[in-house]
């Protein structure tokens, strides 16, 4: 379990700079320059992915379990999934409605995922990994809608078209990831009855 927690640690911790020390963030950034930034930050974020992924492993090989899920659960949180994976991809293609609306969706698809993620599975290294996970993507989007208000970033025009490539190319994301993805990354098939998320 400590491994996942210094994961959860190190990735909370590089992706608060925004909602904690943004002005410190900045000083970085005009200091080292926009690239060595964004360089050293993926390092460290890899580490913690790295930490998180191999923390969680070992915590399912003996979990605690503090609450087991109906079986049913994992077709509503397939079809949350579903959302996430339209507003992750909304994050990625410019000039679509959903992004022009919500303006961070990467940030409202991970709460959808970390959310979803809570209600299908029950042991405490869950809650550790998604609940935290939750609870920085609410504050992070709180925080940069407070910055957009104060830098009155307004919200650039959506094209019908690139909004349904959005949606479609989401659903097809959500299609693979259902069906081959989840068990290739993660070793579980997702609509397997009684199968964790």
């Amino acid at each position: 379990m400590i491994y996942l927690v210094i994961g959860i640690i190190i990735f909370i911790a590089t992706h608060s700079l925004r909602i904690f020390a943004d002005d410190w963030r900045s000083q970085m950034v005009t200091r080292l320059g926009v690239l060595p930034w964004k360089g050293l930050n993926s390092v460290v974020t890899i580490a913690g992915i790295a930490f998180i992924a191999y923390g969680y492993g070992i915590a399912r090989q003996a979990p605690i379990v503090l609450w087991s899920p109906p079986i049913w659960i994992s077709h509503l949180v397939s079809l949350l999934m579903l959302v996430s994976m339209i507003f992750l991809l909304a994050a990625y293609v410019p000039g679509n409605g959903i992004k022009s609306r919500v303006g961070h969706p990467m940030v409202i698809a991970v709460k959808i995922w970390a959310f979803s993620h809570l209600l299908a599975n029950g042991s405490v290294a869950d809650l550790i990994l998604f609940g935290t996970l939750l609870a920085w993507a609410a504050m992070s989007f709180r925080a940069a809608r407070q910055r957009d208000r104060r830098d009155g970033v307004g919200r650039p025009p959506a094209e019908l078209l690139k909004t349904m490539i959005t949606v479609v190319g989401g659903a097809l994301v959500w299609v693979w990831f259902v069906f081959q993805g989840h068990a290739w990354l993660i070793g579980v098939r997702p609509l397997v009855m009684g199968a964790s998320a």
